[in-house]
């Protein structure tokens, strides 16, 4: 079995982390069947947040009986210290404990510092010092927020998307992770489902000790086919080698992160929303994304000036406009009637 320790926490768990966004989407029940499932397994750190609508509930309901034996990620989208208590309070109530073992500051604009103007730092130090939550991270999408944020000294961990369709730059964020002794969480490491070969993805997180993917799963044979590799974990091989280059080739282009650089939009189109709305609705509850106010969102993709001003400030490099037009033309499908599947995605 594969173990990694998340930096200076401490934290060893198995190579496998269950990123609970997913579970959204099934009952309360068959939540608490995969986590438990999950756990029986080997794996026994779940990430949730405030955000993911009942996702911490269902953690709650599961898995309370088992909390001295896992570790729990969450993370608050507040921007004010008011706000950041509203939400671990809230966290603590439905994940029905006293702390989080890793109290995440989820995707801010900013890197959050203590005596900064929004003051959560400095609530994160205070719930630290009531034993509510026991270490600092920070989640992004923002390479200059994340690297800002490691080379900090304040967080213990880093949460980022990094899967084997990442950039040179990614790689230096995890090398730096490494020397600064902060846990590196991989979110997307199957790129939202651009990836589909679970093995390769394992294999290409597995060359670097200090990472830990999370994965987003929802359904039992995904779950099993991750359990798997608990007790035989994929190493790189040839074949996987191959098909993780020709991925890179047809793939890198595609995967929008949600960073948000290329706002604002002329036209006001959500580029970071709506460039990625095949993954959202297939990974989060759709009801809202196909909204009487998601659907006027979306067509608004209609009205782009073609003035590539977004993909111009994409960190990524990647063809927005194009980006979009697919998104919308899978958008359409869905609303039509056609079932979302890793076909047309």
């Amino acid at each position: 079995m594969t173990t990694v320790t998340l930096g200076r926490t401490g934290i060893t768990v198995n190579k496998n982390g269950f990123g609970a966004l997913p579970i959204q989407r099934i009952t309360k029940d068959e939540a608490a069947k995969l986590l438990r499932r999950a756990y029986e397994g080997g794996i026994t750190l779940f990430d949730t947040a405030r955000a993911y609508s009942d996702s911490e509930e269902k953690i709650g309901y599961a898995m309370s009986d088992l909390r001295n034996h896992i570790y729990i990620t969450t993370k608050t989208a507040a921007v004010t210290a008011e706000d950041f208590w509203k939400d671990l309070e809230t966290s603590l109530s439905l994940l029905k404990t006293d702390h989080v073992d890793v109290y995440q500051f989820h995707n801010p604009a900013f890197c959050p510092k203590p005596g900064d103007e929004s003051g959560i730092y400095d609530a994160a130090l205070k719930a630290k010092e009531q034993g509510k939550i026991r270490f600092i991270g920070i989640t992004n999408h923002r390479l200059s927020v994340a690297n800002e944020a490691v080379a900090s000294g304040l967080y213990d961990t880093l949460q980022f998307p990094f899967c084997y369709l990442c950039s040179d730059k990614d790689i230096e964020l995890v090398k730096a992770c490494a020397d600064n002794h902060v846990g590196f969480i991989a979110m997307k490491a199957l790129s939202g489902g651009l990836i589909t070969n679970s093995a390769a993805a394992y294999a290409f997180e597995a060359q670097y000790e200090n990472v830990l993917p999370i994965w987003g799963v929802q359904r039992e044979h995904e779950l099993e086919e991750f359990l798997s590799y608990v007790e035989n974990p994929p190493v790189m091989t040839k074949e996987l080698s191959e098909l993780i280059e020709k991925d890179r080739k047809q793939l890198y282009g595609s995967f929008c992160r949600g960073c948000g650089y290329c706002m604002p939009c002329p036209v006001g189109i959500e580029i970071n929303n709506c460039a990625r709305m095949s993954l959202l609705l297939r990974r989060s509850p759709s009801a809202g994304h196909l909204s009487e106010a998601g659907q006027a969102k979306m067509m608004k993709i209609k009205d782009c000036l073609h003035c590539n001003s977004c993909m111009s400030k994409c960190p990524y490099g990647l063809n927005t406009p194009e980006l979009l037009l697919r998104n919308l033309k899978d958008y359409e499908e869905v609303l039509a009637g056609k079932e979302m599947t890793a076909d047309n995605f």
